[in-house]
């Protein structure tokens, strides 16, 4: 009988054992950030009290102390939690690419394919500015219209970085309410833009294009790739929004610090009718992103405004801003976008009404 021979261990195994050391390594430096931002977040209002008062030398309960406490807390207290979330979302788009989105989508029908676009926008990686390649993309592999505005009306106004900050800001209950009725108006004006069938106002050019065979799969990604696209969603996206976020909260500051709550409260609260509609009118024009608008949400909520007529603001501003509308003039006719606008301004004022009545 032959003794067995032991086999050495070849270049794959070693391989695999320093990826499985890498990857253990990586979750325990993961622990270990996750332990340190917890222990700084808690300290952030004490710090800011603090240099406020002592380091400034500014009395709280003064108007200026009042906005550069504000200020002090609120950079850092948003940046954190734009930081957690995104690196989380960065993850989780990993396994979303627009290749596999169309996939999922093309050849639904208009009912279950407007509710799987909706909460496809709330995790995939697009934005405004992403509107006419997707729109492009999206009917050139069979996707229904109406499924795509669902998806286009999702993806800027119901994503990771408003829920985030609505979650930290202002508790469950808030975010919730924004993401079902986010999640909503884009169902059903999906179903009311897919059900009038106008397909013939989408700019001609767009169904000469050939939608190709599509991408190739997605390779497996190990989790030290997944982990390092995190991080590289938190380079671009926090990157690019901290500016909007600064000016945002720097706005929110003044408003909190400076503006009489009696006088918000009667420009925007529940006993004038017309806050609402007007609240939309004032955030079509403005061009901001869920990081910049909603400090401003806030310093407008604790001066008595209405939170139905400030969600309205806050909607309008996020999903029907003019740059997308004119981005979007490239492949839609003037009357689509009316349509668009009509159909998804609408709702908005169902919302605002509806939170201003029962809250």
């Amino acid at each position: 009988m032959g003794l067995a021979t032991a086999t050495p261990a070849g270049p794959a195994s070693a391989a695999a054992d320093t990826s499985r050391w890498r990857t253990l390594r990586q979750g325990f430096l993961l622990l270990l950030a996750g332990a340190g931002w917890w222990l700084a977040y808690s300290q952030l209002a004490a710090a800011a009290s603090w240099l406020t008062s002592e380091g400034l030398g500014l009395p709280l309960r003064e108007p200026l102390g009042s906005a550069v406490q504000f200020f002090l807390y609120e950079v850092p207290k948003v940046l954190m939690l734009l930081t957690l979330v995104v690196f989380g979302v960065g993850i989780v788009r990993s396994f979303f690419t627009p290749e596999r989105t169309r996939r999922v989508l093309a050849g639904r029908r208009e009912g279950v394919g407007s509710v799987l676009a909706a909460l496809l926008g709330v995790v995939t990686p697009f934005c405004s500015c992403s509107a006419v390649p997707l729109f492009v993309g999206f009917v050139t592999t069979g996707v229904p219209l109406g499924v795509t505005f669902s998806f286009l009306v999702s993806a800027p106004m119901v994503n990771e970085i408003a829920l985030a900050l609505l979650f930290g800001l202002f508790g469950w209950r808030v975010a919730a309410l924004y993401a079902g009725t986010g999640l909503a108006i884009a169902v059903v004006s999906g179903l009311v833009i897919g059900r009038l069938r106008l397909e013939s106002w989408v700019e001609p050019w767009v169904y000469r294009i050939s939608a190709g065979a599509g991408g190739p799969e997605d390779e497996r990604l190990s989790w030290g790739r997944r982990l390092g696209l995190g991080r590289e969603a938190v380079r671009d996206i926090v990157g690019r929004v901290w500016p909007y976020l600064l000016g945002g909260i720097a706005l929110g500051a003044g408003i909190h610090g400076y503006v009489p709550q009696d006088f918000m409260a009667s420009f925007m609260g529940r006993g004038a009718w017309w806050s609402v509609p007007l609240a939309v009118l004032i955030g079509i024009p403005l061009y901001s992103n869920a990081a910049g608008i909603i400090p401003i949400v806030q310093a407008l909520l604790g001066k008595g405004a209405a939170l139905g007529t400030v969600l309205a603001f806050m909607m309008s501003v996020i999903a029907l801003s003019l740059p997308e509308m004119v981005i979007l003039r490239k492949v839609l006719s003037l009357r689509l976008i009316a349509v668009f606008v009509a159909v998804v301004g609408t709702g908005i004022l169902v919302v605002g009404y509806l939170f201003n009545l029962v809250l």
